[in-house]
């Protein structure tokens, strides 16, 4: 043939997806055993084994005698392996998790003889604006993908370019994906025709007379019998994916460029469904991602002692299996579903694991009846703390100084008053721990025993003198010290602590202070309101901090009024529709009923302030029970939801504290329904036209529609990591949520949950072709109490004043009651850590790498900034995202002023 076709063997490995994990590692033995046999006995075969490690490290875990056979592989250049450890979803994690999963995959291939220089992407289901400037900061030049591309692009090369200006040559896969010259082997005859047909197919895609790229892979496959043959006979060379795109130098001169996130349906599904489906993995994601990345590694990088390195890799590697693309997705089977929220689950008690151990040795030099405060943000921060303390005494800071405090609840301090045999009472204590305290004291008066307890060991005592003192006791009492509940004001160093504990009144007031304080007289002269934030007040009906004022109507929705005028009225309102789709799209039945009024409200007052004002909202609702299908025949979606309802009740906690512009909610529910979506509504001040939308290293802009083309239904809902904002508002959010501008641009609706009972449905309203087997999947349905965390934020303006906000919102202080004793006679003096500042910028990542701290930082801003870093540090270099050092970076008295371009990720190592 006149036109050479370049055949790259192939496999497309779901490490887990319709089958759990285990069950498919048998198949990728077996495949890979013939690979390796196959390779070895045709010097001419080649292979790409689909851009992931995890597929040689499941098998090298079954096979290890087989490591030296891999390598050799690798080293010729036949075999290309890396460079990810494992396909990932690249919206359902965070930047930092899809750096380490890049590193990971790279520096484990090193090992082997090479990662593929290319960052092939070939199933993910839509690609992030930043991916060409990650890739390219990790060392790769060329990126290679499928879904997701736009209609603009007409030719089987673009350059991709990331919102920093990196442009990436990046090789598109059309006519059939990954999978575009599988059916050219299947067997010899009429091969020649199915080649030319082939030929003239991708010449109308290929710009200029070279090579055409044949990708000859599926699913879970092996290349088939006699292949090096049947492509010897059309004229064709096999390769690696790498070694037809080595043929093609980096720069992108003359090539269509493509800015920004790939996230269109004109050429393929993107199955944008999966952002929403099994919410409650996605929190957990979220959590184990912030445990891991903005508590445990930078903390121990400051304040721990030796580096945990082999507890953080652990809880790494769990992060990165759960990140892939059919795993955090939630569109596999439920015994997939449930090995990846183990996973996660595993990860984020990893971090928890690593945390305690660093705030523990901070907490020992803490009196035990004063509480560790800790700020894991990198910027000096005043914030409410939520503390257990012992007494009636005010709170101290280590000057002295008086913190301001709302007590919130009281303990009791009776745990006990029972007529009782004093041996059976003796049964209760071990060793000094009695109820879950410790014995401070006993005595025995008039029959009756008495234990006090506290909090912390003080008192050693002999027990048989106790046993000798219980003649004639018959009653048996525990007293405990009395303990409060209270929220407190406190403020803490960047990346550092302080402490706070009780003092007496005399020790931190004047007498007439005190006097006036004990007296209720002068509340206010022990609530130093002076140089804070104005104070909370709030009853059932209006919560006001002097920086937003929320209005509880009695439909339950809230009018949100900021600090400039900016209100938003309506806010929160509950909409449940029908989804008779799958864990892959969203399909309302033909005949869709939406329940959004609720059959009653009412309303509790929790608290009144000066630092937290609440109010529970208790919304009744009756939901439509399920789908109106018919029972068992998933080939037949439901036309319609069923006229039977269940009564579901709303609770959604309002919350303002004091300083926060914004408004909390935590809306729960217990889900006893079946086939449909639930949304949060808030009209926005202002019609919009864009959302703004943080996700990995950047901020999207999208409009009001996305572009189809390929059959599926283009529906404008899309994923936000930690917020999205519009027409004047914001949601700040603890996890990636899916959100949709809908009526026109005039109301932002977030999605609290998708239920639905089908992996994938043969027939699909919205996607006319299956994305996989239909199985059902009940635990898909989510049925039992859901619980949702997020804020509202009224904004004028850019939507830049939200970053700061969103990072103290999801990134809380972290309170630790102290270890040191009581006989301590003051508290440690507040530590101060890293402090990292500027415009827009915002750390990701701070961990030891070799001895030197390595910090990462990106500009979330469509302007050069500057990045002020200031820390106990004496030299600091640029490094790449794989670690690898670049150019020293001028310290002047431990600061270092780093340049950054707009949307820039720069990574730096501190030490000295």
């Amino acid at each position: 043939m006149s036109t050479e076709i370049v055949v790259v063997p192939h496999t497309h490995w779901d490490r887990e997806w319709y089958e759990p994990f285990q069950r498919f590692r048998l198949r990728l033995v077996a495949l890979l055993d013939e690979v390796l046999d196959t390779m070895e006995r045709e010097p001419g075969y080649h292979f790409t084994l689909d851009g992931q490690l995890a597929c040689v490290d499941d098998y090298l875990e079954v096979r290890p005698e087989n490591r030296d056979r891999i390598a050799a592989l690798v080293e010729s250049g036949r075999l290309a392996v890396g460079p990810w450890q494992i396909l990932l979803d690249e919206f359902l994690c965070s930047g930092e998790n899809i750096v380490r999963n890049l590193e990971l995959g790279m520096d484990r291939a090193d090992k082997l003889g090479g990662a593929m220089p290319v960052g092939y992407l070939p199933d993910m289901f839509g690609h992030t604006a930043q991916m060409p400037q990650i890739l390219r900061k990790a060392g790769l030049l060329h990126a290679c993908v499928y879904r997701g591309v736009p209609s603009s692009v007409t030719t089987d090369a673009f350059a991709w370019v990331a919102p920093d200006g990196t442009a990436l040559r990046t090789q598109y896969l059309p006519a059939g994906g990954y999978g575009n010259g599988a059916y050219l082997f299947y067997d010899s005859a009429g091969l020649a025709e199915r080649a030319a047909g082939f030929v003239a197919t991708m010449r109308e895609w290929h710009a200029g007379d070279g090579p055409l790229l044949a990708m000859y892979g599926t699913d879970h496959s092996a290349p088939v019998r006699g292949l090096p043959e049947m492509v010897s006979e059309i004229g064709a060379r096999m390769d690696t994916l790498s070694g037809y795109i080595a043929k093609y130098p980096p720069d992108v001169d003359g090539l269509p460029r493509v800015s920004g996130e790939l996230r269109s349906h004109a050429r393929a599904n993107i199955l944008p469904g999966v952002i929403s489906i099994r919410a409650h993995v996605k929190q957990a994601m979220g959590r184990a991602e912030r445990m891991v990345e903005r508590y445990a590694e930078p903390l121990s990088t400051l304040w721990g002692g030796e580096w945990p390195a082999r507890f953080l890799d652990m809880a790494w590697w769990r992060l990165v299996d759960a990140s892939g693309h059919d795993s955090v997705t939630g569109c596999g089977v439920d015994d997939t579903a449930q090995q990846v929220a183990a996973r996660i689950a595993e990860a984020e008690q990893l971090g928890q694991a690593v945390r305690d151990m660093v705030t523990t040795r901070l907490a020992a030099t803490v009196p035990s009846d004063g509480v560790l405060v800790v700020n894991p943000t990198p910027a000096a921060r005043r914030g409410v703390v939520i503390v257990d303390v012992a007494g009636t005494d005010p709170l101290a800071d280590p000057s002295r100084s008086p913190v301001p405090t709302q007590p919130l609840e009281y303990a009791a301090t009776l745990l006990l008053d029972e007529e009782m045999d004093p041996a059976t009472a003796l049964t209760f204590v071990h060793g000094t721990e009695l109820y879950g305290q410790h014995i401070t004291g006993w005595s025995v008066e008039d029959g009756t025993l008495t234990f006090t307890v506290a909090h912390e060991t003080s008192v050693v005592f002999d027990t048989a003198e106790l046993r000798e003192a219980l003649d004639g006791v018959t009653r048996v009492r525990i007293l405990a010290e009395p303990r409060r509940t209270v929220a407190a004001l406190v403020e803490v160093p960047p990346l550092g602590h302080t402490s706070v504990r009780p003092q007496p009144y005399d020790k931190v007031y004047d007498r007439a202070s005190a006097v006036r304080a004990v007296t209720g007289h002068d509340p206010a002269c022990w609530r130093n309101w002076e140089s804070g934030p104005q104070p909370v007040q709030g009853d059932d009906e209006v919560l006001d901090n002097g920086l937003l004022r929320v209005t509880i109507a009695q439909d339950g929705t809230l009018t949100l009024v900021g600090e400039d005028g900016t209100t938003v009225t309506g806010a929160g309102r509950i909409v449940d529709g029908g989804d008779v789709g799958d864990t892959y799209n969203y399909a309302p039945p033909a005949d869709d009923r939406l329940v959004s009024e609720p059959e009653s409200v009412e309303f509790e007052r929790v608290c009144s302030g000066p630092l937290v004002a609440a109010v529970d909202v208790r919304r009744t609702y009756r939901w439509p029970v399920a789908g109106d299908g018919i029972e068992g025949s998933p080939e037949i979606p439901a036309a319609a939801r069923t006229p039977r309802t269940e009564e579901v009740v709303v609770t959604t906690r309002v919350e303002l504290r004091a300083g926060e512009p914004y408004v909390r909610l935590n809306v729960e529910f217990d889900n006893r329904c079946a086939d449909h979506r639930v949304r949060l509504h808030v009209p926005l001040p202002a019609e919009a036209s864009q959302s703004h939308a943080e996700g990995q290293f950047a901020v999207v802009t999208r409009g009001l529609s996305s572009e189809g083309g390929c059959g599926e239904t283009p529906l404008p809902t899309f994923p936000a990591s930690s917020w999205v904002a519009a027409g004047g508002v914001a949601a700040l959010l603890e996890h990636v949520t899916e959100y949709e501008l809908v009526d026109g641009g005039g109301e932002l609706a977030l999605t609290l949950l998708r239920s639905v009972g089908y992996l994938s449905r043969n027939r699909n309203a919205l996607r006319p072709e299956p994305a996989g087997p239909q199985l059902a999947t009940p635990a898909a349905q989510s049925r039992g109490v859901r619980s949702v965390s997020l804020a509202l934020m009224p904004y004028q303006g850019s939507w830049e004043t939200v970053v700061p906000h969103a990072e103290t919102f999801r990134h809380d202080l972290l309170v630790v009651p102290g270890q040191g004793g009581r006989d301590l006679l003051t508290l440690p003096q507040p530590g101060h850590g890293l402090s990292v500042t500027g415009d827009g910028v915002v750390m990701t990542s701070l961990r030891m790498r070799d001895d030197r701290q390595e910090l990462r930082v990106v500009a979330l801003t469509p302007r050069d900034t500057e990045a002020v870093i200031e820390g106990a540090f004496t030299q600091a270099r640029h490094a790449d995202l794989r670690g690898r050092p670049g150019d020293e970076v001028p310290v002047s008295d431990g600061v270092v002023r780093l340049p950054l371009k707009a949307w820039e990720i720069a990574t730096i190592q501190l030490s000295g």
